[in-house]
């Protein structure tokens, strides 16, 4: 008889955690008005280029008053989380466009980008985390662990670099980098897959080590556990202990990872955009911050903070719901 799945407590922790984020989330924004108030970058000799060389300080102050930069700190802020509550968030004074444009023309390849790398690193990690967990210490567990830390320590732009010089450069089999061809003026399903591969396989790579080593430890002190033996000893094959009972019971310790691995997924896919010209938020974020965009920085991180607040409840949930031990309402 399955188990009913507890949507009622599940629901309530939804909800703690919502009116959680709301002071967390504006606690946040304030901070970043902040450390862009104290930023040495002008965000009026920013906005106003090459022209602003030549301008007087009349009209440098009648553009500061315009961005409404010349107010005080935590007017800059007030306003904007107040036009934001109401789904304004303003106009990005680098981009020279409204901030909900610009995220919503870039968003979608940044999150087909995470959500291909997290795919990758979790079907990966968890298939090779059951391998070398089933005879730990054998060729398959020195070699993949090996790799494992040693790509723990690599720099997802220098992974991304090295694989465009291995397979755009040298083998050419792959696209360097954007999302379609050089000479191409529509984008089709097949040219986005095809440069999507590079920066999908390398910011998954990326990820992969810390999926493959809980697993890895996960499933092997699963297998050695008295229920798991007991399948064993009743004459199981090992195919079914190892998928029906090892892996369930091993898999729990990486269902809290998923949440976890969220910032860094955040970060290493900024710096992978920017390597392969991934046109998602990298390039929007890299200039709001050098050009002191109060506006879109606080709506990126915003929506960064988001995403990791997000992909923590995902992770009590997915373990909630492995394990009927937890409870949702603790």
């Amino acid at each position: 008889m399955s188990r009913r799945l507890p949507w009622g407590p599940m629901a309530r922790m939804a909800g703690r955690r919502a009116l959680f984020a709301v002071p967390v989330l504006g606690v946040v924004t304030f901070g970043v008005f902040a450390v862009a108030a104290a930023s040495p970058f002008d965000p009026v000799k920013a906005y106003a280029g090459t022209a602003g060389l030549t301008a007087s300080q009349e009209n440098l102050d009648q553009l500061r008053a315009n961005l409404g930069v010349d107010q005080p700190l935590v007017a800059r802020w007030w306003d904007w989380l107040t036009s934001a509550l109401r789904g304004d968030f303003g106009d990005s004074s680098v981009m020279r466009q409204p901030v909900a444009d610009v995220i919503a023309e870039r968003m979608g390849w940044s999150v087909l980008l995470a959500a291909t790398a997290f795919l990758v690193a979790i079907l990966l990690g968890t298939g090779l985390g059951v391998l070398a967990a089933r005879r730990p210490g054998g060729w398959l567990d020195r070699c993949v662990s090996s790799v494992a830390y040693t790509l723990e320590a690599a720099p997802a732009f220098w992974l991304g670099l090295l694989a465009i010089w291995f397979f755009a450069l040298k083998l050419d089999v792959l696209p360097a980098g954007g999302l379609t061809d050089a000479a191409s003026d529509v984008v089709t399903f097949g040219q986005v897959a095809s440069h999507l591969v590079l920066p999908a396989a390398v910011l998954g790579i990326s990820q992969l080590p810390w999926f493959f080593l809980y697993v890895r430890q996960g499933v092997a002190d699963a297998l050695a556990e008295d229920p798991v033996r007991g399948a064993r000893a009743r004459g199981l094959s090992e195919r079914t202990v190892l998928l029906g009972h090892a892996l369930r019971s091993g898999m729990l310790p990486m269902l809290t990872l998923i949440g976890s691995r969220v910032p860094e997924l955040i970060t290493g896919a900024l710096l992978v955009e920017t390597v392969f010209s991934w046109p998602g938020i990298a390039a929007a974020t890299v200039q709001a911050a050098t050009s002191v965009d109060f506006s879109l920085l606080a709506a990126l991180t915003v929506l960064a903070t988001a995403a990791v607040l997000l992909g923590n409840l995902l992770s009590d949930l997915l373990y909630g719901l492995a394990d009927p031990r937890v409870a949702f309402d603790g």
